[in-house]
């Protein structure tokens, strides 16, 4: 099992907790994901809008890809998986900026490919948004083009939404074939263009059974294909505690529910805006990502067993959600992660 941590570009990741001492900063950012590589995680997931989606649309939210160019020059193991949305990016000016910040970093750029939901904030920055389907449609002719350049020394292509002429991409990333894409979804639509396009398949959080069988599933699909097997991750928030009862005295603080927080109104959104496989109760909007259904939750013990039922169940990344990070990244670091690889 990999572990990896959400990076706190919003500032934290609790809707009904206004203040996590977790400031949306260069500062913390820079200083958090330098401590993380040397006390044993392996990845680090840099989300990307341009708007605040947890802490409301007028709080602070850094940049993926600048924060990601600047991660890349001041760190030497941590993987840099940042998110990019294809209909935020022309895909040949991406891929040359890509490319560039892969080289900073040595190999370690990885892209998880997200399909854009939140239409109020692509209106906002005069950008198109794609209806459900056509989202894959165009993620997956995005990723033709960004491949493409990443792989041939001269590329032409001629879609519905990109030409491209004789273009070159140089210097290539210095990750081979290509540097590792991530992608989630549970439409059909994304689950056929994940299968086709992309390397790793992350989801939202979930109990073991729930995830053996999406694993499962995508396993036969990239086999249908002749595709290679693809890496498995999942989101989780994660709360280690001495005792079960403090856990979960943790948990009551946390998703107490406040439908006057400044982000309830974007998570209705994305609720009416999705096509769910599995009910998602409205009460969990507290926590994103489905992240406490995973039940990482209680002693360092009982932590490890349920990491070793993920494990069983094919997982291979846990992308952790903690609050405040910097002190419950440390305590899972030493209670779980140490003794994990011993």
């Amino acid at each position: 099992m990999k572990f990896g941590f959400w990076a706190p570009v919003f500032g934290g990741w609790l809707r009904n907790v206004p203040d996590e001492g977790m400031e949306a900063s260069w500062e913390y950012m820079s200083r958090l994901v330098r401590r993380s590589e040397k006390i044993g995680y392996d990845l680090t997931l840099i989300a990307e809008l341009n708007l605040n989606d947890i802490k409301g649309v007028s709080e602070p939210a850094m940049d993926a890809w600048s924060t990601a160019a600047a991660l890349a020059a001041v760190t030497e193991r941590i993987e840099l998986m940042v998110a990019v949305r294809p209909n935020f990016h022309q895909p040949a000016l991406f891929a040359k900026q890509a490319a560039n910040i892969d080289q900073i970093a040595r190999g370690r750029l990885a892209l998880n490919v997200v399909s854009s939901w939140w239409r109020d904030e692509a209106q906002q920055y005069g950008l198109a948004f794609d209806e459900h389907d056509d989202r894959y449609g165009r993620t997956r002719e995005w990723l033709q083009v960004v491949d493409g350049l990443w792989s041939q020394p001269v590329f032409n292509h001629r879609g519905p939404r990109y030409v491209l002429t004789d273009a070159i991409c140089a210097p290539k990333p210095v990750a081979r074939p290509r540097p590792m894409i991530y992608a989630g979804g549970e439409s059909e639509a994304a689950k056929s263009m994940i299968a086709e396009c992309c390397d790793a398949y992350v989801m939202h959080g979930d109990e073991p059974a729930v995830i053996a069988e999406k694993i499962a599933d995508m396993r036969a699909r990239r086999e249908r294909i002749g595709k290679p097997p693809m890496r498995y991750g999942m989101a989780a928030y994660a709360i280690v505690r001495d005792s079960a009862a403090e856990a979960q005295r943790e948990v009551e603080r946390i998703t107490t529910l406040n439908p006057d927080a400044p982000g309830f109104a974007n998570f209705d959104q994305w609720l009416s805006g999705t096509q769910l496989e599995r009910e998602l109760k409205r009460h969990e909007y507290s926590v994103s990502n489905r992240g406490l259904r995973p039940k990482l939750i209680g002693t360092p013990e009982y932590i490890r067993e349920r990491v070793a039922e993920f494990e069983n169940a094919g997982l291979d990344l846990l992308l952790l959600q903690l609050s405040p990070q910097a002190e419950e990244m440390e305590r899972f670091a030493a209670q779980v992660i140490g003794n994990w690889r011993e």
